[in-house]
């Protein structure tokens, strides 16, 4: 993948002309399942470069789809696609064609954590801060906004601070301050391409409306997502199993009070063993992860 990493034959980076490199990433087809298939068993067990190749170009304007969803952050939107295309290159390098999905579904992980890191290395940290918490505030933000209308109102109202700090688990002052830290204004996909074209930014992105690919790859995730949450609940007794669902995963969480008097402990012990069930969850949760990707 080294060698395909550097041949200059791949569009690895707008370079400069955003545009004419849209235009260009849509000249390359889209595989069918069974092109896909065949091109990277090529690549997986003959180390065919043409076949890598062909899987990665087939994928750009899928880079640039993603990638266009984190404009928001005052980044170059051709540095975010570069990233991306990395991230797009290092899932064709480990794709294994024989487990049953398609590439798309496998490479939108790696295209995203690697615009993800580029994102967290290009901020200062006066500007985010670093703990795990922190980050993940960083990136849901937006997306929460989005959900309640609010990405354009500047300064968030006191219910939509708590809704935010109560869903992602974090101090409210915390929501107030990455909002203002994040505010930038944003670029309409809708705006042309150059001031004496007629043409806009979505022209050259891939159609927003669903297809069987999207929603298969959606599916796999939320069915992923929910396997992993289902293996590291089990490493919780009863006790912790039972007060973190009550307190974290559902949508009108049960009050202290209410989990201390049904076993007839402390709040405070109720909120310690919801602490420690949480850490322990995420441990399994991340174990699970990574012995994922050394399986891989």
């Amino acid at each position: 993948m080294s060698q395909m990493a550097s041949s200059s034959v791949i569009p690895i980076a707008p370079e400069g002309n955003l545009s004419r490199y849209l235009q260009e990433i849509r000249k390359f087809p889209m595989l069918s399942p069974e092109e896909e298939l065949s091109l990277a068993r090529r690549w997986r067990d003959e180390g065919d470069e043409r076949a890598a190749h062909k899987l990665v170009t087939s994928h750009l304007r899928l880079v640039a789809k993603i990638a266009m969803g984190y404009r928001g952050y005052g980044l170059p939107v051709g540095e975010l696609i570069s990233e991306g295309n990395v991230g797009m290159m290092q899932a064709v390098k480990r794709f294994d064609p024989d487990r049953g999905f398609r590439l798309a579904t496998y490479a939108m992980w790696w295209i995203r954590a690697a615009i993800q890191e580029y994102i967290l290395h290009s901020w200062s940290l006066v500007k985010m801060g670093t703990t795990a918490a922190q980050k993940k505030l960083f990136f849901n933000l937006r997306r929460l906004k989005g959900q309640m209308a609010a990405l354009e109102d500047g300064d968030l109202k006191p219910e939509q601070v708590e809704k935010i700090a109560r869903v992602l688990q974090v101090p409210e002052q915390d929501v107030v301050s990455m909002n203002r830290r994040l505010a930038s204004p944003d670029h309409s996909l809708n705006a042309p391409v150059r001031a004496d074209s007629e043409g806009e930014w979505q022209d050259w992105l891939v159609d927003d409306q669903e297809t069987q690919e999207s929603e298969l790859s959606e599916r796999e995730d939320l069915t992923n997502r929910r396997m992993l949450l289902g293996e590291a609940l089990k490493t919780l007794n009863e006790r912790e199993r039972h007060i973190l669902i009550e307190r974290r995963l559902k949508d009108e969480p049960t009050t202290l009070e209410e989990l201390s008097q049904q076993y007839n402990i402390s709040r405070e012990r109720v909120r310690q063993i919801e602490v420690r069930a949480f850490e322990k969850l995420q441990k399994s949760m991340k174990q699970q992860i990574v012995e994922r990707r050394l399986a891989v």
